[in-house]
């Protein structure tokens, strides 16, 4: 249709990954521990995923935890 734009798929806004406070710039997302700088982490429920490498972490669940410090 003309007229309409439509966004490709795997756009990422860069805006989104970094948050100013005063004159400050932090990071909102984990950075990749095997890329490097600039190559963000997805944050799942369960999980940080690399897109790049596939690199994987699963977070621990609170039951878990719970369990560790009972033994």
């Amino acid at each position: 249709m003309p007229g309409k734009e439509k966004a490709t798929s795997g756009e990422v806004s860069i805006y989104k990954f970094y948050k100013m406070d005063n004159d400050k710039l932090s990071r909102g997302r984990r950075e990749c521990p095997r890329c490097g700088k600039g190559v963000f982490m997805a944050e799942h429920k369960n999980r940080s995923t690399c897109g790049k490498c596939g690199f994987t972490e699963f977070k621990r669940s609170d039951d878990s935890k719970k369990e560790a410090n009972k033994t």
